[in-house]
């Protein structure tokens, strides 16, 4: 089987890499709840990830690697879904389905613009010049990133990019935790139910946990 041409490959590949992006998402998440923990605790995580140099950009771009894949095949296979579906049964369909699974391909967009954004935002730090840490004053000797984040996500625009992103993460989640486990046969027949509703509550804990972050310093409860 040719999992580059097949439908099932391409589902397959997607399964996989969408596997391996829920790993990174959730280390990226505990890097960034630091920030609740003050300004020491998410500088001193920041710190470390310039320690390993070179190595965080190779696993930067190993995962907009496997991200390009996933949005490219999830395109297609929307694209060969729609083309291929009559119009009468494409109205049926929307009677079984749910939102977060209709809205997939566009969920996965917007992640992808907020992605590019993200990595502008906070990794090359062009966007906003004036709270970049390479423009603050050091703290320590290192790079005072919590003044960033939080003067940052004090800018209402600022705060709503990501807040709205986030529930697009949330909902593209919502059908990709479920759909992954059952491509990949590790769940069928009644057991997907089960597979449906956990996946369900790890994307609205993951949702909720990220939408906390810029939700919480633009309310300054967290300052």
């Amino acid at each position: 089987m040719n999992l580059f041409k097949s439908t099932v490959g391409r589902k397959i590949l997607m399964a996989v890499t969408g596997l391996c992006l829920v790993g990174f998402i959730s280390v990226h998440l505990l890097g960034n709840l630091s920030v609740f923990w003050g300004a020491d605790a998410i500088n001193a995580y920041a710190k470390h990830l310039h320690d390993l140099g070179p190595l965080v950009w190779v696993f930067r771009l190993i995962m907009l690697g496997l991200f390009a894949v996933h949005i490219t095949f999830g395109i297609q296979l929307y694209l060969e879904n729609r083309a291929a579906t009559p119009d009468n049964y494409a109205v049926q369909k929307t009677l079984v389905t749910t939102f977060s699974a209709k809205t997939m391909v566009f969920t996965g967009l917007i992640v992808l613009a907020f992605l590019l954004y993200h990595l502008l935002h906070f990794t090359v730090q062009i966007t906003n010049p004036e709270i970049s840490a390479r423009n603050l004053a050091l703290v320590d000797g290192h790079l005072d990133v919590f003044t960033m984040v939080t003067k940052s996500f004090q800018n209402v625009f600022i705060a709503l990019v990501y807040i709205i992103a986030m529930i697009a993460l949330l909902l593209h989640l919502m059908h990709g935790i479920s759909s992954w486990v059952q491509t990949l046969g590790w769940s069928t027949g009644s057991s997907q139910d089960k597979v449906t509703a956990l996946g369900k509550i790890v994307a609205i804990v993951y949702g909720l946990a990220y939408i906390a972050i810029p939700l919480l310093l633009l309310a300054r409860i967290v300052k």
